[in-house]
C-alpha cells in the first residue's frame, strides 16, 4: 500500500529566496498548515514587511524582534511571534538564526 499524494508541478517544486545579499535565505513549502518556509538569517540587523499574517517559529537561535511601537523582545528556539499583515518590523541576530514561518 502507498502512501503517496498527487501534488501539482507548482507544489512539487521548492522556491529559494535571497535577501540582503544572501544574508537571509528561505525555502518555501506547502504544509499541512499552508504555505510556509524555511530559513536562516546570518547575523545582523534586518527590516522586513508582510503582505499577510505570518507566525514565525525560532527553530535555532536567538531573535531580537520589533513589532510596531514596541520596544525589541527577544525569542530562542522553540518560542513563536505573530506578525499582522501589511506591516514592517525589525529584527536583529546576534548569531545565526533558523526560523520556520507560517503564511496567512
Amino acid at each position: 500500500m502507498s502512501n503517496s499524494i498527487q501534488l501539482s508541478e507548482e507544489e512539487e517544486t521548492v522556491s529559494h529566496n535571497v535577501y540582503f545579499a544572501g544574508k537571509v535565505q528561505s525555502l518555501g513549502l506547502e504544509t499541512e498548515r499552508g504555505s510556509a518556509t524555511v530559513g536562516v538569517m546570518k547575523k545582523g540587523n534586518y527590516t522586513f514587511s508582510t503582505s499577510s499574517p505570518e507566525k514565525m517559529v525560532i527553530i535555532t537561535g536567538i531573535l531580537g524582534v520589533k513589532l510596531e511601537e514596541s520596544s525589541f523582545k527577544k525569542y530562542k528556539a522553540g518560542e513563536e511571534f505573530d506578525v499582522p499583515s501589511g506591516v514592517s518590523f525589525d529584527v536583529s541576530c546576534d548569531d545565526d538564526v533558523a526560523y520556520l514561518c507560517y503564511y496567512g
